[in-house]
């Protein structure tokens, strides 16, 4: 059985042997960066600094978010607008491959650039063993590069340190709760950020449409889940879709956009199976998304475990 205090006491210790001089940590505000940075700040204290990219794929006000979440543990993040290089990098880009690729050498890159500025020598990363194991490699088939494996590029100038490398989602939850961080039980968010849930190509528009409607879906779905009409899924999140259909709003012909809701209930993020969410509540988040976003006239629900699908849908 998996003990949270013997990890957490090794990986202080294998950290504090590790890390020689000063590095860096990209953190998300999701469970596994941040452990990560908390196990890494306590091994060699302020030679670390926490690195948040505001890539403009992210959700609404996720930096105001990340800073309040390390404040309350007590460390400061730099916040980095690169809002601009990530679209411009994205731009035309189609294939969900190279977009997790695109992303990954981007954000290598920016970090790259604030290391040499901090003197840093070493980049921490929030890996998990289903990152690298979907990302294939040796005998492992690729079911899907993850960003911050496949993505970085092979001329890096960091050392890369990864604490969680073997663990797995539940694992790294119990070592959250067990250090007492306030986001143990916060649902996944992919590294490429919404680039990966805008099928086709990423543009400003098009992620701000899926923005408002993941703002949709994920307070309704904690709605439900705080008055106990559900129970709190693994993940939850909206896709849209490169496709267009005939819809009508105030008795007039659209030729609208189409969201899908994935809502998957899982342990380890290795397999899973999608949520049977009440037809209400269903009905309820389908009503407010065409009505709130009116360029958006179908709503459909994803009722397809993994396997045979993955939980992202790119």
């Amino acid at each position: 059985m998996f003990d949270a205090k013997n990890f957490v006491d090794e990986a202080i210790l294998k950290l504090k042997e590790e890390i020689k001089g000063r590095a860096i940590i990209a953190v998300s505000g999701g469970v596994d960066s941040t452990v990560a940075a908390y196990l890494t700040w306590k091994a060699i204290g302020n030679r670390l600094l926490p690195v948040f990219i505001d890539t403009g794929l992210m959700r609404k006000n996720e930096d105001v978010y990340v800073k309040s979440i390390f404040s309350r543990i007590g460390m400061d993040v730099k916040v980095l607008n690169k809002k601009d290089d990530f679209l411009v990098s994205l731009k035309g880009v189609i294939d969900p491959e190279k977009k997790r690729s695109v992303v990954g050498e981007r954000f290598i890159r920016a970090f790259e650039e604030e290391a040499k500025n901090f003197g840093a020598e070493y980049l921490v990363q929030g890996t998990i063993a289903p990152d690298w194991i979907e990302s294939g490699g040796g005998i492992r088939e690729r079911i899907k590069t993850h960003h911050n494996v496949g993505g970085i590029p092979e001329n890096i100038k960091l050392k890369i340190v990864e604490p969680l490398r073997d663990l797995y989602k539940d694992e790294v939850r119990a070592v959250a709760r067990y250090i007492g961080l306030p986001i143990s039980e916060r649902q996944p968010f992919p590294g490429p950020g919404l680039s990966v849930r805008v099928i086709g190509e990423v543009t400003e528009e098009r992620l701000n449409t899926l923005r408002d409607v993941t703002e949709i879906v994920e307070s309704e779905i904690e709605a439900a889940a705080a008055k106990g009409e559900i129970q709190m899924p693994w993940q939850y999140f909206a896709v849209l879709l490169p496709i267009r259909t005939t819809g009508v709003h105030g008795d007039k012909r659209v030729y609208g956009e189409t969201v899908a809701i994935r809502v998957i209930d899982s342990l380890d993020g290795m397999s899973g199976n999608y949520s049977q969410l009440p037809h209400s509540l269903l009905e309820k988040i389908s009503i407010r998304i065409t009505n709130e976003i009116p360029k958006i006239n179908r709503v459909v629900y994803d009722i397809t475990n993994k396997p045979p699908a993955t939980i992202e849908w790119e």
